[in-house]
């Protein structure tokens, strides 16, 4: 059974997962927040509805460089102070603006998980994803992986994303918090 997040956990600013695609940080966030009592945000989501585009079409359309000033200055402006819970795609941390943004107002988490995991629950998404078209995901995984995981680790919070129910990693969320 999920624990309750301890009384005297106090949020007093925005929670930002960073992570690889497939570590879980939209399903994941979504039930932090629900355990905080706080609202919860995609990031790719508020993109998508700023553009009136899929992020597939915003890419195909406009290019990766102008997709990432679309998304830092959303990212920006959903850190206005409020506490939240705020899923990030993955390549937003990897941006030296939109990462020290996070690194200054909020608290970033980074969801990391083993390749085969990540390859599992990529898999199980339609063609959404833009850098695994007509690519082998675990490859691309792997490449991703070796690039952005040093980048990643500057999050001065790091939870692995096990092949359990999301709870655990909400649990291991709250702990790491905690502390």
């Amino acid at each position: 059974m999920p624990q309750n997040p301890s009384p005297n956990l106090r949020i007093d600013k925005a929670l930002v997962l960073v992570g690889l695609m497939g570590t879980g940080k939209s399903t994941v966030g979504k039930r932090l927040a629900g355990r905080l009592h706080l609202p919860f945000v995609d990031a790719d989501s508020e993109i998508e509805r700023a553009a009136g585009l899929s992020i597939t079409e915003i890419f195909d359309r406009f290019g990766e460089e102008q997709f990432r000033d679309g998304e830092r200055r959303v990212i920006a402006r959903l850190l206005d102070g409020r506490p939240k819970v705020i899923a990030t795609g993955g390549g937003a941390f990897m941006q030296p603006d939109t990462r020290e943004l996070i690194l200054r107002k909020a608290r970033a988490i980074w969801l990391d998980a083993d390749l085969d995991v990540l390859t599992e629950r990529v898999g199980r998404r339609d063609g959404s994803r833009p850098l695994l078209r007509n690519r082998d995901p675990r490859e691309v995984l792997a490449e991703l992986a070796a690039v952005r995981n040093p980048i990643y680790a500057l999050a001065p919070i790091h939870v692995r994303s096990q092949p359990l129910p999301h709870e655990a990693t909400v649990d291991s969320i709250l702990k790491a918090l905690a502390e």
